[in-house]
Order: C-alpha cells, then sequence, then structure tokens
C-alpha cells in the first residue's frame, strides 16, 4: 500500500472482460469529483460503452483515454474495477498497486494464487463495513440481483425455456406458483418484494427470527415465514415451483443448503436461481454459469447461476454502483491507502489481499491457505 496522503493519485477504469459484463466501474460524474479533488483518472477506451457513456463523455469530465488496457495498468496506482479481473488479466498487476472492486475470492483459488502472486493490496467492495456492520457496497447489486431473480426465475418457468410452463402470477380460478426465499437479507428482501408484487405465493425461510418478524409486519399475512431447519428447507424446496438461493456468509463460501438429493426431489420443471453463487452458491448442484449460457438442468431442475446477474442491466447497476463506491474511492485517493485503512475499520476489513498475504479470514478459511489480519 504505497500511495500517501496529499499525494494526486493516478486512477484506472478498465473495461470489463467478463461475459456479457456491461458495467463500468465509475460514471463521468464519478471522474469529475476526483479530478476535483486533485487526481488524474484514466480510461480504457470504449470502457462506459455498455453503459451508455461514450468516450467522448469521459474526456468532457476530464479523464485521459489510455491507448491501451497494458498503458492504463501502467500509469495507474489505483486499478477500479465491477468484476474480478479475470486469470488473463493478472499479468497487467505490478507490486505497489492496488485493486478496488467486487472479488469473492472465496470461490476463486486460482484467481487467488495469482493476485496473491501480483503482491497488490486488493480491496474487495463485497467485505468492506460500514458503522452497524452493514455491507454498503454489496447492497445496491444485491437489491438488483435480487428483484431481477425473480424476474429471470419467471420467465425460465415458461415451458418454451424448459420449465413447468406455470404462469408465477397465476389467474383467478388457478392458483399462483410457489416461490421460496432461501435467506432475508437485502438479496432475499429484494427478491421477496417482487415475488409478491407478481402475486406469487412466497415464503421466506431464515435463521434470524428478527429479520423474519420484520418482513411479516411489512407484508402483513402476504407471506409465509419460516425458521431455518433442514427440516423446514426440505420441505419448501420440495413444494416451490422457483428456489432463490439468497444466503451469504461475508467474504467466505456460501453454505450448501440444499443437497443434490433433494433437487432430485423437487418438482420436474421447476427452477433454481442461485445469486450466492459468487461465494460459490447455497446448492450442491450450483455452478457458475454465463449470460451466454445461463442455464442447465439437474434431475429435470432449471438451474440460473449467473455470477453477474445486474451486469445486463448496467444503465441501473452502474449508477447505483458508483453512488456506493464513490465515496470511498474519494477516501482512498485523497487520504492514501494506507492511511485511509488504518482509519476505517470497515474499510480495513474490504482489504483480502495485502503483499502476498490473505488478510481476509474467509478467503483463507475456504481456500486451506495461510490467514495473516492486516491489523
Amino acid at each position: 500500500m504505497d500511495c500517501k496522503k496529499g499525494e494526486a493519485m493516478v486512477i484506472g477504469v478498465p473495461k470489463e472482460v467478463k461475459d456479457h459484463e456491461y458495467r463500468v466501474s465509475v460514471t463521468p460524474d464519478g471522474v469529475r469529483a476526483l479530478r476535483q479533488a486533485g487526481h488524474d483518472v484514466w480510461i480504457e477506451p470504449s470502457a462506459g460503452i455498455g453503459s451508455g457513456y461514450s468516450d467522448e463523455d469521459y474526456r468532457s469530465a476530464g479523464a485521459t483515454m489510455a491507448e491501451s488496457k497494458e498503458q492504463l495498468f501502467q500509469q495507474a496506482t489505483l486499478i477500479v474495477k465491477v468484476k474480478e479481473p479475470l486469470l488473463s488479466e493478472c499479468h497487467f498487476f505490478h507490486p505497489g498497486q492496488t485493486l478496488f472492486t467486487y472479488l469473492h475470492l472465496a470461490s476463486l483459488p486460482e484467481l487467488t494464487k495469482a493476485l496473491l502472486d501480483t503482491t497488490i493490496t486488493a480491496i474487495a467492495y463485497e467485505t468492506i463495513e460500514a458503522k452497524g456492520g452493514t455491507l454498503p457496497m454489496l447492497k445496491p447489486m444485491s437489491e438488483i440481483a435480487g428483484r431481477m431473480s425473480v424476474q429471470i426465475g419467471a420467465r425460465y418457468l415458461e415451458k418454451t425455456q424448459g420449465g413447468r410452463g406455470l404462469l408465477l402470477a397465476g389467474v383467478p380460478g388457478v392458483e399462483p406458483g410457489k416461490v421460496v426465499v432461501l435467506g432475508a437479507g437485502v438479496v432475499g428482501s429484494a427478491a421477496t418484494r417482487i415475488a409478491v408484487g407478481m402475486g406469487a405465493q412466497v415464503t421466506v425461510i431464515n435463521l434470524d427470527l428478527e429479520r423474519l418478524r420484520a418482513l411479516d409486519e411489512l407484508y402483513r399475512g402476504r407471506i409465509v415465514t419460516r425458521a431455518s431447519t433442514q427440516a423446514t428447507i426440505d420441505e419448501s424446496v420440495m413444494a416451490a415451483d422457483l428456489v432463490i438461493g439468497a444466503v451469504l456468509v461475508p467474504g467466505a463460501r456460501a453454505p450448501k443448503l440444499v443437497s443434490r438429493g433433494l433437487v432430485a426431489r423437487m418438482k420436474p420443471g421447476a427452477v433454481v436461481v442461485d445469486v450466492a453463487v459468487d461465494q460459490g452458491g447455497c446448492f450442491e448442484t450450483t455452478k457458475p454459469t454465463t449470460h451466454s449460457d445461463p442455464v442447465y438442468a439437474v434431475d429435470g431442475v432449471l438451474h440460473y447461476c449467473v455470477a453477474n446477474m445486474p451486469g445486463i442491466v448496467p444503465r441501473t447497476s452502474t449508477v447505483a454502483l458508483t453512488n456506493a463506491t464513490l465515496p470511498y474511492l474519494l477516501r482512498l485517493a485523497s487520504q492514501g491507502v494506507e492511511e485511509a485503512v488504518r482509519a476505517d475499520a470497515g474499510l480495513a476489513k474490504g482489504v483480502n489481499l495485502s503483499g502476498g498475504k490473505i488478510t481476509c479470514r474467509g478467503v483463507a478459511d475456504a481456500h486451506g491457505l495461510r490467514f495473516d489480519p492486516l491489523m
């Protein structure tokens, strides 16, 4: 963490290369704010096109357009991305750099090793905590993914998509579909909101009874809430038409709540949308998919396990992401990475890797590697 307080920082915004990833990590308005704070921002050509921002929009905001991804990485001290780098991008990093992005390293052993070898500092959006233990930069994308999960699930319930041929909302004289939401955090609450709005029969399962109580008060009899036990999960999943995986353990692998054997007992043509796939997924049958090839069937049950769901609604996602990340980005740039991390214990929890060491316990435990506390 070589960046010092008071020094102008060079911030690099590369174009995302993950399949159908149309988001960009900083909007032109974000560039203006960083420039006003005295920092240089380099943008890879066409980085914002997918989100509706042209290269000229960035030039007008004061950004410097890099000639190539390689030049951008050479110039920048702080690399700001949306998604974790692909293995093919890791050779661009150099010692002394800081990466600021969604990482989800607990489910990515090869990437973890590759980034350790670079000795960079890697700060993960998803493990940064605000006061009260909330996850301020995971929340907006979780809200989007949660809302998307039900509309995606409803689509794949259509017969032409391989589903049961069921209209989630039902019609008069025909009961609506049954949606089970595993988890009542940000993703689960967002999914519940859309499922209720579509008129489905909704069951929410969660360990925290206070979260269930809050949802029960909000929906006043329009949903069923159930305390999480294996028997409850088994019974509810077997009765479901659509199951949303919405379980999160910050920085660590998601627990496997649904076994392969339970999937085999689900209704033929039922649909699983595992939003927890970034952290390994909460179904034993989960494997990451892409927007180009989003679904696969296991024992007649369709699985949608795309690891960057918000990437296909980039206009909404990019603005929501910049709203959340920009205050932290300004602090990292203006205070210097080391000082900003030292001054904020919640930001320090975002540091997953530093100097070739794993500084996030969840990542270390997931891979059976040594954990070295940052402080």
